[in-house]
């Protein structure tokens, strides 16, 4: 099956630092190349997508370099002779005609993915600095694996003076897996997440004329407070400091309204997550957190950012009757401590919803505030692992709205996979309805057999969100929400081909929000407020004023 052209003649030294072509790695590279090309979740730019196609590329030749070495083990049949070099020319023309027609279509792809989400199309010279970018990639890719391999060699012809041969090689190939292991490990990627958490620190730390400090004594940071403005960061000043204040709602609603409360406690406010908890809790008793009618814990994402369309969402809805109250665990974007650690942050969720909760439940069952939890991203994670079963069965809160929940969020998973027969994978239905149900673009939280029961968890997610529906079992097999019908906001175009598919929501995963809000990672005021009135009941509106709001505050 493999052919080595002109493998008798020497090779000039340029040619040795460039890969001699096999059949079965020139066919599947062609493959995957082609696959990377076509659209996933995510619409994708000239230098992603070069990236992407790169190291697809680099992926199908070395998976068809071990079909060739394993095809030449078991003594196969190949072509040899002339026909060895007549199959090489045909199949070697079939590969670049194929490569360029599905460069020639990648532009479509793309623009029709765009179109879905309202975005303009990409211009028509792509497919050029694609091809470019994806050669380098996979060049670059192509010799660090030589490297590896010569270090192999190099380890096992130095075992080979003392075991024989066979003992050498294996050693020789375990002891190159274990250095790059550890080299990977404890060099690169411990140096580039300690490069990354410096990073986003500074990014913290910076102060912006945006998020001035309140001279309100009932605001985090302002005279009077338990916290310091500095300690907040800045994800926690922004929320501190954003809008709308009781002025704002009257006008927007045309009725009475309160001041909303908000309190944010920085990863700087205290020394760790329990002494943050206690702080939080200080705080939320000394400006009459729980003299409100609604009290929401909120687990911020992994910057510590607090969804600023959720949180006006939830006033609104609300006419600032409710108190809001966040800890900070990190600095990091969540894709990068998803991926790094999935259980980054549970410490401090757990730590404020037992410190938040413990107090609530103190209280008499007549005077106690509607407790409900909230998250995005790895907010809505953490925040479903803030708490099990038993700590809250003899007095449970009211609900939860998570937004975009990762993929191994441990409730959305098990819910997800025993949805009733018949609904789709991006827009479960569970059971009767009654205690869980799941929305997006479009509101589906009327649509339930049974009305709402005294507990509710709502789950807003949108089909094109790629931290929601990242699957690593993509790797071998097909995910289930890529079956007919597909979300609203996802290609009929987007194929399933292993491994390829997996790199593509890999990279899908990394860029997220980069689709305007409405899709992908990035939700939506309306969507929010749709969620957050089905939750709470929304007191004082009909159906008519919110629909309304959502016009007033988003536009037609």
């Amino acid at each position: 099956m493999d052919v080595r052209a002109s493998a008798a003649m020497p090779r000039p030294a340029v040619a040795r630092w460039l890969p001699r072509a096999t059949l079965s790695g020139l066919i599947l590279a062609t493959l995957f190349f082609a696959a990377s090309l076509t659209p996933s979740l995510v619409p994708r730019g000239t230098l992603v997508q070069g990236v992407l196609s790169g190291i697809s590329l680099a992926a199908g030749y070395g998976l068809g370099v071990a079909v060739g070495m394993l095809w030449r083990a078991l003594q196969l049949p190949a072509p040899r002779g002339r026909w060895r070099r007549r199959t090489w020319m045909a199949l070697g023309v079939l590969c670049l005609l194929g490569a360029g027609w599905s460069l020639s279509l990648a532009s479509e792809w793309q623009n029709g993915l765009r179109a879905l989400m309202g975005m303009p199309p990409v211009e028509n010279l792509r497919p050029l600095g694609i091809l470019v970018l994806s050669v380098a990639v996979f060049l670059v890719l192509l010799w660090l694996a030589r490297g590896l391999v010569l270090m192999s060699r190099f380890l096992s012809g130095r075992l080979a003076r003392i075991l024989p041969g066979p003992q050498a090689a294996v050693l020789g190939i375990a002891a190159t897996a274990l250095i790059v292991w550890n080299v990977a490990n404890g060099l690169i990627v411990r140096g580039a997440m300690t490069v990354l958490d410096q990073s986003y620190a500074g990014y913290d730390a910076l102060f912006e004329e945006s998020s001035p400090r309140p001279g309100d004594p009932l605001k985090s940071g302002g005279p009077g407070s338990l916290l310091d403005w500095e300690g907040l960061g800045r994800a926690g000043r922004e929320m501190i400091a954003a809008g709308p204040d009781r002025a704002a709602i009257e006008a927007a609603t045309g009725g009475a309204a309160l001041e909303p409360l908000r309190v944010y406690v920085g990863l700087n406010s205290a020394p760790d997550p329990q002494a943050r908890a206690d702080l939080a809790l200080a705080e939320l008793i000394r400006i009459g957190g729980f003299d409100r009618a609604t009290l929401v814990i909120a687990t911020p994402t992994g910057t510590g950012w607090i969804d600023p369309e959720s949180q006006r969402a939830l006033e609104f809805v609300l006419r600032g009757d409710v108190a809001t109250v966040s800890v900070q665990y990190s600095y990091l974007a969540s894709w990068i401590a998803l991926l790094a650690d999935p259980d980054y942050g549970v410490e401090t969720a757990r730590a404020v919803f037992s410190s938040v909760y413990g107090h609530w439940r103190s209280l008499p069952p007549g005077k106690r505030p509607r407790l409900y939890l909230h998250g995005l991203s790895l907010g809505a994670l953490n925040s479903d692992l803030s708490h099990d079963l038993f700590q809250v069965v003899g007095a449970p809160y009211d609900g939860a709205l998570w937004a975009g929940p990762p993929f191994d969020s441990p409730t959305w998973r098990e819910v997800t996979r025993t949805r009733n027969a018949g609904s789709p994978a991006w827009l479960p239905v569970y059971r009767d309805g009654s205690a869980i149900r799941f929305t997006g673009q479009v509101d589906n939280l009327g649509r339930a057999e049974a009305p709402w029961g005294s507990f509710r968890i709502i789950y807003l997610q949108y089909a094109s969100d790629a931290v929601v529906f990242y699957d690593p079992h993509a790797l071998w097999r097909r995910p289930s929400w890529m079956e007919q019908p597909r979300g609203p906001d996802v290609s009929p175009d987007f194929p399933w081909l292993p491994i390829v598919t997996f790199l593509q929501l890999t990279v899908d995963m990394m860029t997220a929000v980069a689709p305007p809000i409405g899709h992908g990672h990035t939700y939506r005021f309306d969507h929010y407020v749709d969620a957050w009135a089905a939750l709470t009941d929304a007191p004082g509106w009909t159906a008519d004023g919110l629909e309304r709001l959502k016009r007033d505050m988003t536009g037609p």
